[in-house]
This record gives structure tokens, sequence and C-alpha cells, in this order.
């Protein structure tokens, strides 16, 4: 039987990684690798049928881009995994271009939007249109950017976005409804013209 560790548990070995204790790491990269398969599959169950790109592929670039990392100072499991969302997002809308590219700009990568609706439940959209409108969205708005990064690519809950930002609930919940509309509002127009 696999050892369960709480969410503070595993902010402390992050700490504790984070300041140099070799032996957190070994006990650390089980927990954390399989979070990250989790949140990778959850993902990935969202795609197109005929992706390419497999869920351990996505876990092992995602895993190596973190390690690699120098002088990372994990605050905690939260802080962990938002930078894991954000890797995520980079190597997908990275994949969608390369693809894009790849096909002269025919068949762009779809993405159906899960359960959390961020457009609507009948709603594809181009993954590379949605990375855009995450930019626009954070050229003015950073913080609505993030919570969309967090929930759509990093599969959090509210709660987890809000110890991720360091805001209140309500907070995030708010400034998902907003980034939506916004969303909704810029991907219909970019998908008119």
């Amino acid at each position: 039987m696999a050892l369960v560790l709480k969410p503070k548990e595993i902010s402390q070995l992050l700490v504790e990684w984070s300041n140099g204790d070799k032996p957190a790491l070994d006990k650390l990269v089980p927990l954390v690798h399989e979070e990250l398969r989790k949140l990778a599959h959850h993902y990935m169950n969202q795609e197109r049928s005929d992706h390419t790109l497999q869920t351990t592929a996505l876990v092992n670039e995602v895993y190596l881009r973190l390690v690699d990392q120098q002088n990372a100072r994990w605050e905690n499991r939260a802080h962990f995994f938002g930078i894991a969302a954000q890797s995520m997002r980079q190597i997908l809308v990275e994949y969608a271009r390369q693809r894009g590219a790849a096909k002269r700009g025919g068949d762009a990568q779809r993405v159906e939007l899960d359960e959390a609706a961020l457009v609507s439940k009948e709603t594809d959209m181009d993954l590379v249109a949605l990375d855009e409108a995450l930019r626009e969205l954070a050229a003015f708005d950073e913080r609505k950017s993030r919570v969309v990064e967090l929930r759509f690519f990093g599969g959090m809950s509210v709660d987890e976005t809000a110890e991720a930002l360091g805001v209140h609930v309500n907070t995030v919940v708010r400034d998902w409804d907003v980034a939506k509309a916004w969303l909704r509002r810029q991907l219909k127009r970019g998908a008119d013209g």
C-alpha cells in the first residue's frame, strides 16, 4: 500500500528539499510524480483521441523542468503545483504550435474544456488561441490569468488556487467568473474572424 501524505507533509518535504535536504527529495519524488501523473492524465483525457503526446511524456517533461530549476525555493505544495500547471501549459502550447507549424496551420491542437466549463461544455477551442487569450488577459490582470491557469491547466480546486495565490477563496471565485466571461468573448471574437 502506498504511503499517503497530507498536503502539509508534502509542503514540508518541498521546503526541506529547497533547503538542500537530499533525502527529502527522495521521499518527495514518488509522491509528486504520482500527483503530476494524475494532473496530466486529467488534462490529457480532455484532448482529442488522436493526440500523439502521451501522459507519461507530459509528466516526464514537466518533472524535468521542475527539477532542473536552479535555486528553486518551493513555498508549499500549492506553489509547486502552480508552477507545474504553468509548465504543462507551456509544454502543451509548444506542442500545439509545433504540430500546427508542421501541418502549415492546419489541424491545430483542439482542447475541449472540462467540467470546470471555462467556456462551455460543448465548445472545442484551439489551445494556441487559449494561450494567446490568456496572455492578453495577463497583460491587464495577471491574477485572473493565473486563476485560469491553475484551475484549467493545474486542475486545482478553488481552495488550492486561493492558497497558491495567497488570496481569499471568494476572490478566486470572482476572478474565475470574470475570466471565463472575458475568455469566452475573446475566443468567440477570434473564431468569428
